[in-house]
């Protein structure tokens, strides 16, 4: 079956909480087209103004995070079953932004920009997968969302800034159209909600921002799977499979990230842990994802081909 989100008084939120009614409930299999914001709540494009005092929708809260476009209950979802997300269209709006320096953050300060910001603002064209700024520099586009995760187990509400092993801000430019994420169930339902859309974006997020952009639609078909328990997010792109590791650094996250190829390595081709070790050193590739939200994050990849087993 397929279904309909738009970002509305219903489904907008700025937090996870595993205590906000779900705005819609599907089964196993069925598909949902989302509509989300920017992250700023932007209700247009911006036009000049400084970021904090663009124009927001009147959903926006003080103290919000991300704005949400969800959740969404799969049936039958419990704690331990592993939430397969297919994501089959990213298409983002006609417009989108990045602002680097301009307020303090421990990157800023490295960059000595604390308080000297630009924005970029984006003409995006979907068509051609092109984005141009008002300085004449253009990118190619490959969109994919920001954060796309469920609460922690835990009562109350929680931030959207930084990730957890059951998802959220992740932020990892991989997740594009055609990939599978996989992730831990952590409360009854699921209760899965997604935002922060990227037209484009390097490795690390190093500004903070991407090519922050609202999206005008995002397809994802949900699944439930049994057979394939993960401990934090993996994902099966169209030519590689993933695994994310997430920390207070980059160590911690790295080494996060390998544990979990390790693991599917051993899964994958029958091997003990230290055999995994080895071939993860010559065929696995170890990336940053990012390093500006709180928790900073790192993934190893597999590419097909760059291991096979047997003649």
């Amino acid at each position: 079956m397929e279904h309909v989100l738009d970002p509305d008084d219903r489904t907008l939120h700025g937090y996870f909480s595993r205590d906000r009614p779900p705005a819609l409930t599907v089964r196993p299999g069925d598909t949902v087209t989302f509509r989300t914001l920017d992250c700023w709540w932007s209700a247009g494009r911006y036009a000049g103004e400084p970021v904090p005092d663009r124009p927001r929708v009147p959903q926006y809260r003080d103290g919000y995070g991300h704005a949400l476009t969800g959740p969404v209950e799969i049936e039958g979802a419990t704690p331990g079953q592993t939430l397969e997300v297919r994501i089959d269209e990213v298409v983002p709006a006609a417009w989108g932004t990045t602002v680097a320096g301009g307020w303090p953050s421990g990157p800023n300060r490295r960059y000595h920009l604390e308080h000297d910001g630009v924005v970029h603002a984006w003409d995006l064209d979907p068509v051609a997968m092109t984005g141009r700024n008002q300085h004449g520099h253009t990118v190619p586009l490959r969109p994919f969302m920001g954060v796309m995760g469920m609460p922690p187990a835990e009562p109350g509400e929680h931030s959207t800034i930084p990730p957890r092993a059951h998802g959220g801000n992740i932020d990892c430019k991989e997740l594009v159209a055609g990939t599978t994420l996989l992730l831990p169930v952590s409360v009854g339902g699921a209760l899965f909600s997604i935002g922060d859309g990227h037209a484009a974006q390097g490795d690390g997020e190093v500004s903070g921002t991407a090519i922050e952009c609202p999206m005008d639609r995002v397809t994802l078909t949900f699944g439930l799977r049994d057979d394939f328990p993960v401990s934090g997010p993996v994902a099966r792109t169209g030519d590689a499979w993933l695994t994310m590791g997430l920390g207070d650094t980059l160590d911690d996250a790295a080494y996060a990230a390998l544990d979990a190829m390790f693991a599917l390595l051993e899964r994958l081709h029958g091997v003990r842990r230290a055999d995994a070790v080895a071939l993860a050193s010559v065929a696995v590739d170890l990336r940053v994802t990012q390093i500006v939200n709180q928790v900073v994050g790192a993934h190893a990849v597999l590419r097909d081909g760059a291991l096979t087993t047997g003649g």
